[in-house]
């Protein structure tokens, strides 16, 4: 699984140097600033990253299939034409940042983080893992449930040329062209205030993106890798959503709380039980999710993952009913101009109920 960042540090860059820092200190603000600028400081064209003897022949064949891939997404995809992804750097760590997500303990619903650019989003990131756990286990010392998520990349929405990076460049190809077409859809389309609006539709763009890849010639071979990683990733998303749709049932009851937390754990618990069944007959002992399932799994953990999952198929229909890309893309920012349970309605979705 993979999460995103998208404009959340470039809103707090530009907050800092705004002089806007709302309720977060100024600390939080510089450590998101020089995060962004070290990113930029290390950036080199690909031409220059290509040309450099000391450049592996490996990473000269990733970054030439990323710059065929990117080249293709805005071609075939009418995705933005401009300088993100024709730069590499190597960050010589993991991920670029990490997010950090919190809950109320008897709910599903994800704490909003609010900055002037990006609007109110839920979660926070942070450049330094240290410092994300940190603000988790502040979080957690307050009762809350948090959940603390590693990502590979993040989009400044087309404020800024977002660069390759080594978190994600040797990715398989399919998941590079997921990846890369996804962060160009933030750019494409952005609301304020509505992260499960922004990530289900980036989600759904990449779905396509991938689907088209594949029709290309030569890459029948990355098929069958491809639909059966889609099917388990399906199963995945289907089955943490519906535990949490149970969850929140739960806390939406007139129990009172204590039966509320039993209750919470006995479905964390089957959650996790049928997650083994699956893996052991379903995916033939396919242990790729067995790492997440590691984790402490609570609201928060449940919540990262429904704000790229929940509203994908609405925005997959349109996308399919549309005569073409440009047409869906049309569609949708006039969708993005409405209030919000407009254009859920809009999309078929119930309204939304949290606030930032």
């Amino acid at each position: 699984m993979r999460t995103r960042l998208p404009a959340l540090l470039f809103g707090a860059a530009v907050s800092l140097l705004s002089g806007c820092t709302g309720s977060f200190s100024p600390g939080y603000y510089w450590q998101a600033a020089n995060g962004q600028f070290e990113l930029w400081h290390r950036a080199r064209p690909l031409d220059e990253v290509v040309a450099d003897p000391q450049t592996e022949a490996l990473l000269r064949e990733r970054l030439a299939l990323a710059r065929e891939i990117r080249d293709w997404a805005s071609r075939e995809l009418a995705l933005p034409d401009n300088g993100s992804y024709r730069r590499y750097a190597d960050l010589e760590r993991r991920f670029v940042v990490w997010n950090v997500f919190a809950t109320e303990p008897l709910s599903v619903r994800p704490r909003q983080s609010c900055f002037p650019v990006a609007g109110c989003v839920s979660y926070r990131g942070f450049f330094a893992e240290a410092d994300a756990r940190a603000h988790a286990d502040a979080l957690a010392g307050e009762g809350l449930d948090v959940h603390v998520s590693g990502v590979p990349a993040y989009s400044t929405l087309g404020w800024f040329d977002d660069p390759l990076l080594n978190t994600f460049i040797h990715y398989p190809e399919t998941e590079l062209v997921r990846l890369i077409v996804h962060e160009l859809a933030h750019q494409l389309l952005y609301v304020r205030d509505d992260t499960e609006f922004n990530e289900s539709f980036a989600s759904a763009v990449e779905e396509e993106g991938v689907r088209r890849w594949l029709d290309r010639p030569g890459k029948a071979a990355l098929r069958p890798a491809f639909d059966r990683a889609q099917a388990m990733r399906q199963d995945f998303a289907e089955l943490v959503t519906r535990y949490r749709g149970a969850l929140d049932d739960l806390y939406a009851g007139d129990q009172d709380d204590e039966a509320k937390r039993r209750g919470k754990a006995d479905l964390l618990a089957a959650l996790g039980r049928e997650y083994i069944r699956i893996r052991d007959s379903q995916w033939n002992g396919f242990r790729g999710y067995d790492r997440w399932f590691a984790q402490d799994i609570n609201n928060a953990t449940l919540a990262s993952v429904g704000l790229y999952t929940a509203a994908r198929p609405a925005f997959t229909r349109l996308i399919d009913s549309s005569p073409d890309l440009p047409s869906a893309w049309a569609s949708l920012r006039e969708l993005a101009a409405l209030p919000r349970n407009e254009r859920r309605a809009r999309l078929h979705l119930p309204p939304h109920t949290d606030t930032p």
